[in-house]
């Protein structure tokens, strides 16, 4: 086994003998199920059928109610990845690790392959909730769950590409802040609120909109092909006001992935230079 070989196998033991890996992936696993089961009553047949919801088509709907997997589950990999690396800030053991392989490209590289692998892991954890729920809610109403669709199943090889990019996006965050306080609020901050609201406003005005659609989570949504907040138009067509730009999914992976490549390079030449005491 190569160096990198060995230090991504390190990695995976290291957060295999912890419990957070399989709490993240409980809390995700609930939460996605319930956002899938939520959508698919309100946005299927039956809440066509009751007046609560938009009519439409089942593509758009079984798109929507899969894609919760990435839309609400992203932050997952992004956390995990953080803590790859802040961990070991946090309780010293960054020393002999270094110790042990004194070439810290490799040491990073090792991080970013677990968190990809983690992300993966994730990825089918997102999918077995929003699929399995939501695609039985919409069975069960009356809808069509388009499981026999190659579209469908498209869509879930992009969500596990989508998860594998956060996690090395995580990684590259908890490189660059190192202190994991400060990288887990600046994570929740940015995902939960600071980019919501820049999406939102920004569908005001349509030169905004082209611009918002280089941020992550909206990169992230054009690369699985739907999410919450890029639906909004189709949800609600005659909103004024509202304007909805979206990449192309294979322009989505490239920015996603362009990101995560920035921010793991920023904290190779930074935080990752510093000498470790």
């Amino acid at each position: 086994m190569n160096a990198v070989g060995r230090s991504v196998a390190a990695e995976l033991r290291r957060v295999l003998t912890t419990r957070i890996w399989w709490i993240l992936a409980i809390v995700l696993f609930g939460y996605t199920a319930f956002v899938a089961g939520v959508l698919a009553l309100f946005l299927g047949d039956l809440g066509t059928a009751l007046g609560t919801g938009p009519g439409l088509p089942p593509r758009a709907v079984a798109d929507l109610v899969y894609a919760t997997a990435t839309s609400v589950g992203y932050v997952v990999p992004v956390l995990l990845g953080a803590l790859i690396v802040t961990a070991e800030h946090r309780t010293g053991t960054l020393t002999p690790t270094l110790l042990a392989q004194p070439r810290r490209g490799i040491v990073v590289a090792g991080k970013a392959i677990a968190a990809a692998v983690f992300g993966l892991v994730y990825g089918v954890v997102g999918l077995l909730a929003s699929v399995g729920a939501g695609g039985a809610i919409l069975g069960l109403t009356g809808g069509d769950p388009l499981l026999d669709s190659g579209d469908t199943w498209a869509l879930c090889l992009r969500a596990l590409l989508a998860m594998a990019l956060w996690g090395l996006v995580g990684v590259g965050l908890g490189g660059l802040v190192a202190n994991q306080v400060v990288a887990l609020v600046v994570i929740l901050a940015f995902t939960q609120f600071v980019e919501p609201i820049l999406r939102v406003v920004g569908a005001v005005w349509e030169w905004s909109a082209q611009v918002g659609r280089f941020l992550p989570g909206a990169a992230s949504d054009a690369l699985v092909g739907s999410g919450l907040f890029g639906s909004l138009g189709a949800l609600d067509p005659d909103a004024a006001g509202m304007h909805s730009a979206t990449l192309e999914w294979w322009a989505g992976g490239l920015v996603l992935a362009g990101i995560a490549a920035v921010l793991l390079l920023l904290s190779r030449v930074t935080t990752w230079r510093r000498d470790v005491g």
